[in-house]
């Protein structure tokens, strides 16, 4: 090799080393410790009213700890959120952390107090997620089967719904909030895991023809949901958390769900059934994210608005 071609072949080196490093910088501290997104939404369902505009803003997947997602953090989310001014905002669980190295815990007092907050004229409501059953404030803490989650949650203010619907008015319009069980709350013996869902038992609740919205916090019971809802909103994918160009994530690898890498993000619509995952807002497994930054995800349920360019 030439003294010049061996010169290239270093400052090419170094720079690639340089580049890495830069994007492992952003990946590790800058996008899921900074960036905030609002993800929009304009959807008009089946079996909603045709003249009947709903706007909801949804959380998910807030996975509190030290540094990347401490009480300061989430309390600047609920504030964003609540400008955005939604008729009714929705929580999609897993609020405790979802990975040990690297973190400190955010005690549910603290985060409760943050999304305390949240306001809307129709209410906020949650469900639970598999973090929030399977551990405690962090992975290596036992769990207590959510209840610390769950007391947080009522303290602050917020209705938590599992297997449960509440019936809601706006302007003279019904509609339902039903949410759903976690799916993944605990295992069995075989490794299989036994879940607290019960998808029939909580549309049993539902006692009229008003439109339906479903809470679950994963995406995979999608595909046993009837038609007769509306929208199904979840979470628990973080959109994969890392997506490569080329590539797409390789954290959509079916140990990390249930096997259904097509149900990882955003608006997908089957047999007119209508699901919208969130992208979250922390981290779980390994803190980092790449080119999926944290998301608010607002959704306009009914007419269709218009909205500027950016």
């Amino acid at each position: 090799m030439s003294i010049v071609s061996r010169r290239a072949f270093i400052q090419g080196a170094g720079a690639f080393a340089l580049a890495t490093g830069g994007l492992g910088s952003y990946a590790f501290a800058l996008e899921p410790g900074f960036r905030l997104i609002v993800k929009p939404y304009d959807i008009a369902p089946p079996h909603w009213p045709r003249r009947f505009a709903l706007k909801a803003a949804v959380l998910a997947d807030i996975h509190a700890c030290v540094p990347w997602m401490p009480a300061s953090r989430v309390r600047a989310i609920a504030e964003r959120t609540n400008a955005l001014a939604p008729d009714i905002i929705f929580l999609l669980g897993d609020f405790s952390g979802g990975h040990s190295r690297f973190t400190e815990p955010v005690m549910p007092e603290e985060w409760g107090e943050a999304l305390s907050i949240l306001r809307a004229p129709l209410g906020v409501y949650s469900i639970l997620g598999n973090h929030d059953w399977r551990h405690g404030v962090l992975p290596h803490v036992p769990s207590d089967d959510a209840q610390g989650v769950r007391r947080a949650l009522v303290n602050a203010g917020i209705t938590v719904l599992e297997n449960d619907a509440v019936r809601l008015q706006k302007e003279g319009q019904p509609f339902w909030v039903a949410g759903l069980g976690d799916q993944l709350s605990g295992p069995r013996a075989s490794g299989l895991y036994r879940g607290c869902d019960d998808l029939p038992g909580t549309l049993a609740r539902i006692t009229d023809r008003a439109p339906v919205i479903l809470l679950a916090h994963e995406p995979q019971i999608f595909r046993r949901v009837p038609d007769r809802v509306s929208l199904t909103l979840a979470g628990h994918m973080h959109g994969g958390q890392v997506v490569l160009p080329l590539i797409g994530s390789p954290l959509s690898h079916p140990r990390f769900g249930l096997g259904y890498t097509d149900l990882l993000y955003g608006h997908i619509v089957e047999n007119e059934r209508h699901l919208i995952i969130s992208g979250g807002l922390g981290t779980s497994h390994v803190p980092i994210r790449f080119l999926q930054p944290p998301e608010i995800v607002e959704v306009n349920i009914g007419p269709a608005t218009s909205r500027p360019l950016a």
